[in-house]
């Protein structure tokens, strides 16, 4: 099902609700979806509480520069994989200071498809500090639709995963 602007905003506050709640402050990195989960954090009154800012990082280059991805990682895996998406969340920690992240890699369409990774695929990544470094999570998505329902998708199920429910 693709989420609605409501439901989309309805998930923002509630995971700034928790965010809030647990004393954390979160972060973003973000490709595919161009700071949609930025902007729906920060259209809540007094985001600046518990959210910090986020990196909007369409091109390779600026995985590397801002978020610390590794060019290995990039040219051995791709920009969509798992190793990015795990090194855009830790890197957004490191790099923009919060105590939670979230990152988005995907291929939004309707071009850029291969058929190892077609249109839709799309990788989330949380992480937060653990007693022996990071501790992260990845997700692999496959969405249906066109650009916007693949990016809503991708946008929802990043929020929902802040709240362990993605």
């Amino acid at each position: 099902m693709i989420p609605s602007d409501q439901e989309l905003q309805r998930l923002a506050e509630q995971v700034g609700e928790r965010v809030l709640e647990l004393g954390q402050v979160l972060v973003t990195a973000e490709s595919c979806t161009a700071g949609w989960i930025a902007k729906l954090c920060t259209d809540r009154p007094g985001s600046s509480a518990w959210y910090r800012g986020g990196a909007v990082v369409y091109d390779d280059a600026l995985k590397v520069a801002l978020l610390g991805v590794r060019p290995a990682t990039l040219a051995e895996h791709g920009a969509v994989s798992e190793a990015t998406a795990r090194e855009m969340a830790t890197g957004a920690l490191a790099w923009l200071g919060g105590s939670v992240s979230v990152a988005v890699t995907g291929i939004a369409g309707p071009s850029g498809g291969t058929v190892a990774k077609p249109v839709g695929t799309v990788w989330l990544a949380w992480a937060a500090p653990g007693p022996r470094g990071d501790v992260v999570r990845v997700l692999h998505r496959r969405y249906d639709g066109d650009r916007d329902a693949v990016r809503r998708q991708a946008v929802a199920d990043a929020l929902a995963g802040m709240l362990g429910s993605e």
